[in-house]
């Protein structure tokens, strides 16, 4: 009597479009990535650890830790009031987690999608605070004069 199976079904496999083919015509790899019946998602690239696996957890996450503690301590600022400073520094938290996606190879769960959009997004969103953190009021450090144009030009009638 033949032993059974339990390894379970068979993993759907794609050809992975990117791969050239061998000498046979076949794919050099196979991927997983998108199965025509998706089990699980598919981790980002660089989503992995940012330490050794022996690591402790922490460290194995730093720079979301980084990040987290920057936005941290600016909220704290701002709470504080001490608003310029804290909105700055939650913007350079999320500027230096757009470098860190594109610069380290694995930075664990900072990793969300896919390396640009996650350079975009963190990236937009960080000089987007620092932006108008450098035009709060009072006293701004930046000025840009075509936005009170804008905003009169969108407000008069």
């Amino acid at each position: 009597m033949p032993a059974e199976d339990t390894r379970g079904p068979a993993e759907p496999t794609v050809r992975d479009a990117i791969s050239a083919p061998d000498a046979e015509g076949r794919p050099r790899r196979v991927t997983r990535r998108f199965p025509l019946f998706t089990r699980d998602t598919a981790r980002p690239e660089g989503g992995g650890r940012a330490a050794p696996g022996d690591a402790p957890a922490p460290a194995r996450q730093w720079p979301l830790l980084v990040v987290l503690s920057a936005v941290a301590l600016g909220l704290l600022l701002t709470a504080l009031d001490v608003f310029r400073y804290g909105t700055l520094l939650i913007g350079a938290g999320l500027l230096a987690g757009a470098v860190m996606r594109w610069m380290l190879p694995g930075v664990g769960m900072l990793a969300v999608r896919s390396r640009f959009t996650d350079i975009a997004t963190y990236g937009v969103l960080g000089l987007a605070i620092v932006l108008l953190a450098l035009m709060a009021q009072p006293h701004p450090l930046l000025q840009i004069p075509f936005l009170k144009d804008i905003l009169h030009f969108t407000l008069d009638k």
